[in-house]
């Protein structure tokens, strides 16, 4: 009976060490391949790694151009800017991909235009979001003082809502990466300037809107040029000349600036182009345009005021 017993048991243990591998040989399955981006930024420098599954080659597209077949490459870029980076792997069940956007290194210069692969450039509008932005007019003076009885900040939509130059919102400004500048005056073929300017220029015979006259604004027809350029620096003293300075200048020490080609501006057009960008992040900037408003003929070209107006990317 003993005897029986033990090749009962042994016969049991046989049959289920059978079943456990017929069982593990039947349930095995291949995982999916798979892929995901992961990576740290240092500078210019991007060091990546590929979250793989059942993968056996990888092909990286850096977005610059350049490629790599290693599983982790480190990659650095030639230019700070936004870069769109796929990852393509193939192994036991196919092919999978994934894709991730950097920022690389954003200078300045790169959020004013876009970066290098911003192949259409970066446009600008002028907000109609004044007062969260901070917008205001203010004196020609050091000190950018606000001009009294002027709200400060301004009212959203001001130039829409109390002056009837809402078109002044419509114009676009695109930067490009290689230094060129393409502005589009829209519909009306109009630009925002100041009214005394305008007078000087031609005696006002290309004048269009003429609402804010008590402020010295206007818009006028203008004809944007072909091949423009823009030159942007980062950081400078900038001399304007000011009716509040004895010297008739006025000094803006360590600033950065923006100026153009020919008679190309931004935003507002007055004897000076050259305008104090105060603020740029990646969807907002904040620029000093300044207007010289004196009547009296021994001021006319002197700046007498200031915008300090915000603009906002065009989607």
């Amino acid at each position: 009976m003993k005897q029986i017993r033990l090749n009962l048991f042994s016969a049991f243990f046989v049959i289920t060490l059978m079943m456990f591998f017929s069982c593990n040989e039947t349930t095995k399955v291949d995982l999916p391949t798979s892929a995901v981006i992961h990576y740290s930024v240092v500078d210019k420098q991007v060091a990546f790694t590929a979250l793989t599954h059942n993968a056996d080659s990888w092909l990286w597209d850096f977005g610059d151009g350049e490629t790599s077949t290693e599983k982790n490459p480190v990659h650095v870029y030639a230019d700070g800017g936004y870069y769109t980076v796929t990852l393509t792997v193939t192994g036991g069940t196919g092919t999978a991909d994934d894709e991730s956007k950097l920022a690389v290194a954003l200078t300045p210069y790169v959020l004013l235009t876009g970066g290098p692969t911003a192949v259409n450039g970066k446009t600008w509008k002028l907000t109609a979001s004044h007062t969260s932005s901070g917008d205001y007019f203010a004196n020609a003076d050091a000190e950018l003082t606000a001009i009294d009885g002027v709200p400060a900040p301004l009212p959203d939509g001001v130039f829409d809502l109390l002056l009837d130059m809402g078109e002044v919102y419509q114009d676009k400004f695109t930067f490009h990466f290689d230094g060129g500048y393409s502005h589009d005056v829209m519909d009306d073929g109009a630009a925002f300037g100041g009214m005394v300017y305008q007078v000087v220029l031609n005696g006002g015979v290309d004048l269009v809107n003429t609402n804010g006259i008590d402020f010295g604004l206007c818009t006028a027809k203008y004809t944007p040029e072909s091949g423009a350029t823009f030159t942007f620096v980062e950081n400078e003293d900038i001399e304007v000349s000011s009716v509040y300075s004895g010297t008739g200048v006025i000094t803006f020490s360590n600033v950065s600036t923006l100026d153009f080609s020919g008679t190309e501006f931004v935003g507002f057009r007055d004897f000076q182009q050259k305008v104090i960008v105060q603020k740029l992040t990646d969807s907002s900037m904040k620029i000093v345009m300044f207007m010289a408003a004196g009547q009296d003929p021994s001021i006319i070209g002197f700046n007498t005021h200031a915008l300090v107006l915000s603009f906002e990317v065009v989607s």
